[in-house]
């Protein structure tokens, strides 16, 4: 019974301190707040960099589109795009050239397969006939046809294998066999 008595009298107090915090909050929401003095804020001394980004965050940026090629083959065969990849290497290396008819000794003759892929990158170099006494000659072709991309994008082939013959010169001077101006 004891227990009874005193589980009434907690809820009568309970209800009281409830509808006294209710008259309060009333009476303070219409009541006008008293004006405080602000004080303000010290300048910072040195501004503190923003963190990075995590890694993630930056992950999940949108990727960039796609750099378009600014040289374009029409070639529709790896034989027509051959010519446009010598045209290119011409190009690229004109103080290379070796003018006019080769002479009938030449110190290296190799065939190349080159693989480009559709935006004109160079992905592969084969030999297909190494030169093999003179390994910096080969080491030189290679090196130029991979500093003469970006190629012309096979835009009709997506990606293609061209093959071409590079006639070397003892002076370091060459022609490829697509262009050549022959032989004495």
């Amino acid at each position: 019974m004891n227990y009874l008595r005193f589980f009434v009298s907690g809820v009568r107090a309970s209800r009281e301190v409830c509808m006294l915090l209710v008259a309060g909050m009333v009476v303070g929401c219409a009541s006008k707040p008293a004006a405080v003095a602000v004080k303000p804020e010290p300048a910072p001394v040195a501004a503190i960099p923003a963190p990075a980004p995590p890694p993630a965050a930056a992950a999940k940026a949108p990727a960039a589109a796609p750099e378009l090629p600014r040289l374009v083959s029409q070639a529709s065969t790896p034989r027509d795009y051959r010519r446009d990849a010598a045209t290119h290497l011409y190009q690229q290396m004109q103080g290379r050239i070796y003018q006019g008819k080769l002479p009938p000794l030449l110190q290296a003759v190799g065939v190349l397969q080159v693989d480009i892929d559709r935006q004109g990158a160079v992905t592969d170099v084969r030999w297909m006939r190494a030169p093999q006494h003179a390994p910096t000659v080969m080491a030189e072709i290679e090196r130029s046809v991979r500093a003469a991309a970006p190629y012309p994008a096979p835009v009709r082939m997506g990606g293609v294998t061209y093959t071409d013959t590079w006639l070397w010169h003892k002076t370091g001077r060459f022609q490829l066999d697509t262009l050549t101006e022959g032989q004495l």
